[in-house]
């Protein structure tokens, strides 16, 4: 029995803002007949084209497999911020893994960032990038994480951050909400969609091949020479790279339990106009707020507010995105009370029970890198350099993430969406009590 990887109707894009304001509108080259490559990547987000690219330029033929079209899945859906650090934290990390992980980890987690930067700046990639991220807190109790958080990134070399009270932030976030929060001058934000868009013809004029509209049905992953196929078509390579993250389906059966889809909600307003957004936001920064449960806006390049939150375990879609969102963006901004929502859409992350994105091989010469947890836009173009590397002999890095255990989700594949929700429901309650 043949397994598909995760991929709705025809693959067209979801009706989001990104989808309707993309710069590059490509045309499919669909994966026909037996073809061979150095590398083949399965998923041309994030993940696959960073070690996609990374590759190419060390001079390997690599071949991109992609089950509907650049970008469709949490690459091209995400709130387009470049926050720095992984879902779990460094002291989490550290507390777990022991001291070595945590400086491990500590050394690189502002390097995601600077691999986008520097792609988009060799690449000329038009994906209205911006400098500058928020992290908004609620009660004294987030201010208190905050300051922590602060202080053990500066222990680890990072002193990019600065602690703000209640009328500092409300000089960059015009709004009475916040106790406070903290500014990363390394963070920023971009049109995501765009970006990935733009990593590929990166990649093409690298030499580098992209296959869309191709779903793979089967990987031969434990061969000598790894096999991906498709309905129409297959790719032996020396080596894959399995990057469809929570879009990989049960294509890989073993990759199955290590992480789970989870749903995420965006909405984008109608065009505000100059003044009335900057009013909004003043530093034209992204914001998000430190919740268990966050949420996540900026301003878009023609002034729309890109308001996003929400979860669903399990990767299912809300009825009504917009009466979901909407509440959550009028209580931050009251002004947008009843503004015009031209965009709504959702989008799955991969979700890993530890919060550590995961890195490893299965099979000798099959890598696989997943888990993001809902920080995958500077996590996933780290790890894709992270695989090159690996790929291309040195293995040190690779090997640090490689080793840290994973851990299964509670109540297996059936249950799992249902003890997440019921755990979330605790870090709601401290949220709301500020404990």
């Amino acid at each position: 029995m043949s397994r598909t990887a995760s991929y709705a109707g025809n693959g067209a894009y979801p009706d989001s803002y990104y989808a309707a304001s993309r710069n590059i509108v490509r045309t499919p080259k669909v994966l026909e007949g037996a073809v061979t490559a150095d590398v083949a990547v399965l998923g041309a987000g994030y993940s696959g084209l960073s070690t996609a690219i990374h590759l190419a330029e060390k001079g390997y033929k690599v071949a991109v497999v992609e089950g509907a079209g650049v970008g469709w899945g949490a690459s091209g859906r995400n709130g387009g911020q470049i926050v720095n650090g992984l879902n779990a934290s460094l002291d989490t990390i550290r507390r777990r893994y022991g001291e070595e992980a945590g400086a491990f980890v500590g050394s690189l987690v502002q390097e995601g960032g600077k691999i986008i930067r520097r792609i988009v700046s060799t690449y000329g990639i038009n994906c209205d990038l911006k400098d500058g991220n928020i992290y908004a807190a609620y009660t004294p109790a987030h201010m208190r994480e905050l300051e922590h958080k602060k202080a053990l990134w500066k222990r680890y070399g990072m002193d990019d951050h600065q602690l703000l009270d209640k009328e500092a932030i409300r000089k960059l976030v015009n709004t009475d909400v916040y106790a406070g929060g903290m500014l990363d001058t390394t963070g920023g934000h971009m049109h995501p969609l765009n970006l990935t868009l733009g990593e590929a013809a990166a990649l093409e004029k690298l030499g580098g091949t992209v296959y869309e509209q191709s779903p793979a049905v089967r990987v031969e992953h434990e061969a000598a020479k790894p096999v991906i196929h498709t309905a129409k078509g297959s790719v032996t390579a020396n080596v894959v790279v399995l990057c469809g993250n929570a879009y990989l389906g049960d294509v890989v059966p073993k990759l199955v339990s290590r992480v789970m889809p989870v749903s995420t909600q965006m909405i984008a307003t109608e065009p505000l106009g100059a003044e009335r957004a900057d009013a909004l936001i003043p530093s034209d920064m992204c914001v998000e707020d430190v919740r268990y449960i966050l949420d996540y806006f900026r301003l878009s390049a023609d002034k729309r507010m890109i308001f996003g939150g929400g979860t669903v375990y399990g990767g299912t879609d809300p009825a009504d995105v917009r009466a979901k969102i909407r509440p959550n963006m009028e209580k931050v901004f009251p002004s947008l009370k009843g503004v015009k929502i031209d965009y709504a859409w959702s989008g799955n992350f991969a979700l890993s029970f530890s919060r550590v994105p995961q890195m490893g091989k299965i099979g000798k010469n099959t890598y696989f890198a997943h888990g993001y947890s809902g920080h995958g836009v500077t996590g996933s173009h780290l790890y894709g350099k992270i695989l090159s590397e690996a790929i291309d002999g040195d293995l040190s890095r690779f090997s640090q993430f490689e080793k840290l255990p994973w851990i299964p989700f509670p109540g297996g594949r059936m249950f799992r969406a249902q003890y997440s929700t019921i755990g979330s429901w605790w870090y709601q309650f401290k949220d709301a009590f500020g404990l």
